[in-house]
């Protein structure tokens, strides 16, 4: 994972939450099957703050509230420039490679499934997405971050090479 996580809290934000998956798992007892659910949630102001969770119950709702609990411990911010990411990125969780490209405004989200929803969350307007290898919902989120988590914009990129802004684009 990246060196340059920012935790952000929680205070003061207007989050809103997407369900990504929910799956039923069973527990087979003595006494016959016991069911519960899981569900992983994603949660951000759409303004380059998200953050995921998971939360397993008996009941889906309880399930999605401590989802949406566990996301809101676990927030970061995301460099979005117009809309868009600064630069292209891959990453890789588990069987999930994923692919994020910088478009031109006006091009939407091009993305599928868990990417789509974290990648609005952050508040992305115009992306090139692809995933490959594995379409596991929870490798996939958990992907996306890693691929999110390791943009920089140039600020912080002067800023770790200790060289004004204009020198990072001319050298």
């Amino acid at each position: 994972m990246a060196k340059n996580i920012k935790k952000v809290k929680t205070s003061d934000l207007e989050l809103k939450d997407r369900l990504v998956a929910i799956n039923r798992v069973t527990k087979v007892t003595k006494g016959g099957r016991t069911f519960s659910f899981s569900a992983i949630v994603v949660v951000g102001n759409e303004d380059g703050i998200v953050g995921w969770g998971l939360g397993k119950a008996s009941e889906v709702t309880a399930a999605i509230a401590k989802g949406v609990d566990a996301a809101k411990k676990n927030l970061v911010k995301v460099p979005v420039i117009n809309g868009t990411i600064p630069h292209m990125q891959e990453a890789k969780f588990g069987g999930a490679n994923v692919l994020l490209r910088p478009a031109s405004s006006g091009t939407g989200v091009k993305a599928g499934g868990a990417m789509r929803a974290v990648l609005e969350s952050v508040g992305i307007h115009d992306i090139l997405a692809k995933s490959k290898g594995s379409s596991n919902p929870h490798n996939l989120v958990k992907a996306t971050f890693a691929a999110l988590l390791e943009l920089r914009d140039a600020y912080t990129v002067a800023e770790h090479r200790g060289v004004a802004l204009d020198k990072v684009f001319n050298g």
